[in-house]
């Protein structure tokens, strides 16, 4: 694929991958985090990642974009609305604040596309790519962990530091 084809493809995808968030979902469904893998590894496959000679620059800034992306699913991950029904199955459905993550995470890669043009780095419409599958998967998994989180039960057993009938 070419350039304008993986950025066409990844804002459809990004667009996508929002609007399934905004609508409510089982929170243990693994489908985010397949898509997710399946773009990051389109991305590594497509190449192009780094470049042929990579210079300590390109790969810092590979790396910072993977922190970024992780770092942007947790955000996100975290403002998404979590509960369980009483049949016991958990549920997600993004909020207003998980769109304003979405917009912040956005602007954060393209000012870290730009400022890699800044300092003579070449676009790699791979890295499109790997970024979003990145972060919808790490999105994908906090959220599913928040979902097996409510269905923890508390101990039965009582600290021998905190005397019977306390609240735990």
């Amino acid at each position: 694929m070419d350039s304008l084809q993986i950025a066409v493809f990844s804002l459809v995808v990004l667009a996508l991958v929002v609007y399934r968030q905004m609508r409510t979902r089982p929170a243990a469904g693994r489908g985010l985090l397949v898509f997710g893998l399946i773009l990051t590894g389109a991305g590594v496959y497509g190449g192009g990642l780094l470049e042929e000679s990579p210079s300590v620059l390109g790969v810092a800034v590979i790396a910072v974009e993977a922190v970024m992306a992780v770092a942007f699913g947790a955000l996100r991950a975290w403002t998404v609305r979590v509960w369980r029904e009483a049949d016991g199955v958990a549920w997600a459905r993004g909020t207003a604040w998980t769109l304003a993550a979405w917009a912040v995470s956005f602007a954060a890669r393209l000012a870290l596309f730009a400022a890699g043009g800044a300092l003579g780095l070449t676009y790699r419409p791979a890295a499109a790519l790997v970024f979003a599958g990145l972060t919808v998967a790490a999105q994908a998994v906090l959220v599913a962990r928040r979902g097996r989180m409510l269905g923890e039960a508390v101990p039965a057993w009582v600290p021998a530091s905190q005397p019977a009938g306390r609240d735990r």
